[in-house]
């Protein structure tokens, strides 16, 4: 059970001259619909003191307001402010900014350049707005005299208007959600918490593998620096071996085991769902046609076989995605549409699909599944083939022919057609 934030507000040191003046949420167990979480959250908030003012870094959920500003005020005054720092503005880390900039109107809201459009959403209407003095994260540094404010452009992570904020002469990294978890103890400190490194992983496996290749371009930026501490917007602060969590995101976001492919290679993944037979015979004929193009190696799965998620892993690293499931009650089977799920959590943006599959008196499901692959930006380049009952010689060879085509799309090398757009749609 998550301990409960029993003391009064007040400002915790982090660091010289900064402070967490963040709110506990211990009895929250779902957040943003998609994560559960055994053990709450907490909005983490920031005050950097300097020779000549005070930096605010976020804020916290707009219900926890005033725990936010009594710890704020337990460490500053609000004519210090110089500077609030928003690394991204979903609701749970903006959520006082307003009154913030109310009470602090002298202050300078810093911002990456993608937030400005946001910035509209958070604020009240179009005069208040007008009365905010706005810089970029691309724009400027925020000096405080004797220590600066620098940022880093981390987009995506998980909103396209993520930076970290750099503190040099304290070697902090203020990461936003990057390196957070939902994971509540009022301990704060990662050497003092209880084990939540099962939280940590989640909260990277739904929050931000989707966005892999925005991770490893973030890495790029974050290993040189070496943090010494690393003060994220959700779950513990990490002060022991920060280093650590860094490595433990490379390690997330590379490949979980080596592709048995050849480098050269292209990899085409075969999903299906067979009830008597008839669907399982045209994944097999499909994949008879895909293996005929020499540079494609082609895997057949049968989801009756056991559970979805782990294919999730090969997924991530496939070229190319096909999809075959019987029609019943007009729509494909609940296998196919788990699987098809839980691509929310990888990028499978321009990856190769498709789908085939048998029917009896109706055949939705093809058409069903290539709208939801378009839906995930896959690139369907042409409608599956469908076989009602038995699939007869000419229907099987019509599913060889479409599993060629597909491996010579993944290849380039398929002869230019013009296309129906209508029997796309």
């Amino acid at each position: 059970m998550a301990l409960a934030d029993t003391r009064p507000p007040v400002a915790v040191p982090v660091a010289d001259g900064v402070h967490w003046i963040g709110a506990l949420d211990p009895g929250l167990r779902q957040f943003d619909i998609i994560l559960r979480t055994a053990n709450g959250t907490s909005y983490n908030a920031y005050c950097v003191r300097g020779r000549d003012g005070v930096a605010v870094i976020d804020t916290v959920k707009e219900n926890y307001a005033d725990t936010f500003f009594a710890r704020l005020e337990s460490v500053a005054r609000y004519d210090e402010i110089r500077a609030i720092v928003l690394n991204h503005l979903e609701p749970d880390h903006s959520g006082a900014l307003p009154e913030l900039m109310a009470r602090a109107p002298q202050a300078t809201l810093h911002i990456s350049a993608r937030a400005q459009a946001t910035l509209k959403g958070v604020l009240r209407g179009e005069e208040e707005l007008s009365r905010v003095r706005i810089t970029t994260g691309e724009q400027a540094s925020v000096s405080l005299g004797d220590r600066q404010l620098a940022f880093l452009q981390t987009p995506y992570l998980h909103w396209p208007d993520t930076q970290c904020t750099w503190l040099p002469d304290a070697c902090l990294l203020f990461s936003g959600d990057v390196f957070g978890c939902h994971f509540c103890d009022a301990r704060l400190f990662n050497d003092r918490v209880g084990d939540f490194r099962f939280s940590f992983d989640y909260y990277y496996q739904h929050i931000m593998r989707p966005f892999r290749e925005h991770v490893l371009n973030a890495l790029e930026l974050i290993e040189p620096l070496a943090p010494a501490l690393i003060a994220p917007a959700h779950g513990p602060i990490l002060r022991e071996a920060p280093c650590d969590y860094v490595r433990r995101y490379r390690q997330l976001a590379a490949p979980l085991l080596h592709n048995e492919a050849a480098t050269s290679e292209k990899t085409l993944l075969v999903f299906y769902v067979s009830a008597y037979g008839a669907t399982e015979r045209m994944a097999q004929a499909l994949r008879d046609g895909a293996e005929t193009v020499e540079g494609v190696r082609v895997s057949l799965y049968d989801l009756a076989g056991g559970e979805v998620a782990p294919f999730v892993d090969l997924i991530e690293e496939a070229d190319g995605l096909v999809f075959g499931s019987p029609t019943v009650n007009g729509d494909a089977v609940k296998p196919v549409w788990d699987l098809l799920s839980s691509l929310t959590l990888v990028n499978v943006k321009g990856k190769l699909g498709a789908a085939f599959g048998s029917y009896g008196w109706s055949g939705e499901a093809v058409g069903l599944i290539e709208d939801r692959l378009r839906g995930l930006k896959l690139r369907v380049p042409a409608a599956g083939p469908r076989a009602r009952l038995k699939p007869t010689d000419e229907e099987l060879r019509a599913c060889r022919d479409f599993g060629r085509d597909l491996s010579l799309h993944l290849t380039g090398r398929i002869e230019k057609r013009i296309i129906d757009m209508a029997a796309l749609g």
